[in-house]
């Protein structure tokens, strides 16, 4: 099971592999690489990391928090949703360039969700339809993804304006936070292709309340 299944104690039919815990991976991840590069030593601060150390019961390696934790949630990445090891590098690439200090972690957290967000909501807005291929059509999924991410990068005029806005933020984010179209590609076909499968674990589980 993943973190929140094991954490609140879902039962055995939720899926091992789901956007939920994907996304709590990856918040563990940046915070851990924060952690260990800052010397953040107050575990409150990382309440993600927290939460992963106590129910993972991952030991504090060198004495320096972020380090046991960065070297697990980048094992479970990559074992359980085949991240790659680029995925890893631009985040820790990312972090070094926006954070020396501290002081500059709320605002790269701050700064990230944005991105994040806008750019989940972009896609979602731009690939309505496509999203509807079942998963044997994973490549032409992955095609189409990297095409649109391609053209949230280069597409100077969007008809709707509220999609240039959005558009034109995510553009802004991607510059400072130094992220690649590549990196933006494996993130969102991953939270896609999760997502894609819980609706039918839904749909399953009503079935068997007939």
């Amino acid at each position: 099971m993943g973190i929140f299944s094991k954490l609140f104690k879902k039962n055995e039919t939720v899926s091992a592999k789901n956007v939920e815990d994907f996304v709590s991976l990856t918040r563990v991840y940046f915070q851990s690489v924060l952690a260990a590069n800052l010397g953040i030593t107050n575990i409150r601060f990382i309440p993600d990391v927290a939460n992963f150390k106590r129910l993972f019961k991952i030991p504090t390696q060198g004495g320096r928090l972020g380090l046991g934790e960065k070297a697990a949630s980048r094992k479970m990445l990559m074992q359980d949703y085949g991240i790659s090891e680029n995925f890893f590098k631009e985040i820790d690439a990312s972090i070094k360039k926006c954070c020396r200090t501290q002081n500059d972690v709320q605002a790269y957290l701050f700064m990230y969700q944005g991105f994040s967000n806008d750019l989940m909501m972009l896609v979602g807005n731009l690939m309505q339809w496509k999203f509807r291929l079942p998963s044997i059509f994973k490549g032409a999924l992955h095609t189409m993804t990297e095409k649109t991410i391609h053209d949230i990068c280069t597409k100077p005029v969007w008809k709707q304006d509220d999609v240039h806005k959005t558009a034109m933020a995510v553009r802004q984010y991607k510059e400072r936070l130094g992220y690649s179209e590549a990196w933006m590609t494996e993130y969102v076909f991953n939270v896609v292709m999760l997502a894609k499968k819980e609706p039918k674990k839904k749909d399953n589980q009503e079935e068997a309340k007939k």
